[in-house]
């Protein structure tokens, strides 16, 4: 709910955002399947064993819903009444209907001609109810079901809708549920919740969830504050990020530090040339729209991957999430000229990477990510802390608790139990937190229509754990003091009380 009250402030939205454009990243809908891609011009998409072009969406409202016509053109649908001539005439019940395959007249060469000749999804569908001759002794609530089962496979109708966390974490967890680690949007939306992110805060975030959470960090903090994100490997993963398509503004308070880092930072080692070091295969990666994470990316997903657009699936830094096709500056060394100007280029971009690195770690060197803005401080706690990843999240959370100033939520996520309970009972002995809680959300789809309002038949097995708590301060020597001082007094009573009993003691033996 606290979502809600934080909307009218944060980024002015401008007058063409609820217009398709060209280079911007939609999401495709068809029934519950849903696909992001980017809209480009004269570019095959491929979505439910159908193909066709976006170039008609460009200049419409995100939530037209569209058609697909011959040719792979995409035409905008009339809205136009369903009949209710067929619905009239319905049976009592289904016990006499038999099911005995010739209940149809036509036959699937007939379709198949219908199709040939271009008659669209709706009418076909029309034609199948006219020849059916069990419809009418069906059900009212049978003849709807028979209806909704006929369009999905005859009628091609694509909605194009603007991208949200809602939206791509469904998206995720219903095609490709190992890239968020099984993550399911009830709980990436626990974690949101129990962590108050919103605007002006500054985060720490270690997540391999594809750039998921990072994009529904970025959504709700609104382009103010800032996020670190600590990344393993040559570079952070951020296709479901790319997909959120943020504007350049949101970029600049957002920056990466690698994770086998962190170490030396803690320590105090930490120094410049440490990353001057660093092989240079992520500027290398950047420079050719990120062909290492590509690679990475093809060994997890299939053919038909869910964000079309290859540039989604490996921003590099805070530039590489703005439209790449339409970057002059991310085009091949050929076509930008001489090889020197390339090699420049390239040496540019490494000293810039370089540099917000560095930025990173003095942000994190700081150790006192408090949440504040403009020099005050929230009224409540703001969330710094979010991990969500593949790897055992005790080791993580030891070491990333250490820049977390005190007063400050964190929430942890994984796939399985166990490794949360190791990682609550370390922290337990560590000290330093308090209202430690792990938790389960239980899931369950419910139909809603007139008189047949059930649950469904079918649902999630699990969504993840998910710890959370709060870090408090810890100062071990005015704990070893307050010991000593009360251990002196515990002694001082104790040599000083049984005086006074030593002299009853006699006399009750007597």
């Amino acid at each position: 709910m606290e979502g809600s009250g934080e909307q009218p402030g944060p980024q002015p939205q401008h007058p063409g955002d609820h217009r398709i454009r060209d280079g911007d990243f939609v999401v495709l809908k068809r029934e519950d399947v849903f696909k992001a891609v980017q809209v480009q011009r004269r570019k095959k998409v491929t979505f439910e064993k159908q193909w066709f072009y976006l170039d008609n969406v460009i200049g419409h409202s995100y939530g037209t819903a569209f058609e697909v016509t011959s040719g792979g053109s995409l035409q905008p649908k009339k809205k136009r009444e369903e009949p209710t001539a067929e619905t009239k005439e319905a049976g009592t019940d289904n016990r006499n209907i038999v099911d005995d395959g010739k209940s149809q007249k036509l036959t699937q060469d007939d379709i198949k001609a219908l199709k040939d000749k271009g008659i669209k999804g709706e009418e076909i569908v029309q034609q199948l109810i006219e020849n059916s001759t069990t419809f009418r002794d069906k059900t009212e609530f049978a003849q709807d079901k028979y209806i909704k089962k006929k369009k999905k496979k005859y009628e091609a109708i694509i909605t194009v809708v603007k991208p949200s966390t809602r939206i791509l974490s469904i998206m995720y967890y219903a095609r490709e549920p190992g890239k968020i680690n099984h993550m399911r949007y009830d709980t990436l939306a626990q974690m949101l919740t129990l962590g108050n992110i919103r605007a002006g805060n500054k985060m720490i975030v270690m997540e391999t969830c594809a750039g998921l959470v990072l994009g529904a960090m970025m959504e709700r903090m609104g382009g103010f504050g800032s996020i670190i994100q600590l990344y393993p490997g040559g570079g952070p993963v951020r296709a479901a990020t790319a997909c959120f398509g943020f504007p350049k503004s949101f970029l600049s308070g957002l920056y990466e530090f690698p994770l086998n880092k962190v170490d030396s930072l803690l320590h105090g080692t930490f120094s410049a040339e440490m990353l001057s070091s660093e092989p240079k295969d992520s500027a290398l990666v950047e420079e050719s729209n990120g062909t290492l994470e590509e690679k990475q990316a093809s060994e997890q997903e299939n053919e038909d991957s869910m964000a079309e657009a290859p540039e989604s699936n490996h921003p590099e830094d805070q530039e590489t999430m703005e439209t790449i096709s339409q970057d002059p500056e991310h085009k091949g060394p050929k076509e930008r000229g001489s090889k020197k100007d390339y090699i420049q280029e390239k040496q540019r971009r490494q000293e810039e990477q370089r540099k917000r690195h560095l930025e990173a770690a003095a942000l994190l060197s700081e150790r006192n990510a408090d949440g504040c803005v403009d020099g005050r401080r929230q009224e409540t706690p703001q969330c710094i802390l979010i991990v969500a990843s593949r790897f055992h999240p005790t080791p993580l959370l030891l070491s990333l608790l250490d820049f977390v100033a005190p007063s400050r939520p964190f929430v942890v996520y994984c796939q399985y139990k166990e490794p949360l309970l190791e990682c609550y009972t370390k922290l337990r002995e560590r000290g330093g937190v308090i209202n430690l809680r792990l938790s389960e959300t239980w899931l369950r789809n419910y139909q809603v229509l007139p008189d047949r309002s059930h649950p469904k038949l079918l649902m999630s097995g699990g969504g993840g754990y998910l710890l959370s708590g709060f870090t408090v301060a810890m100062d071990t020597l005015k704990a070893d003091t307050s010991l000593k001082s009360n251990a002196s007094t515990l002694e001082s009573h104790e040599t000083e009380e049984p005086a006074a009993k030593k002299r009853k003691c006699p006399e009750s033996d007597s």
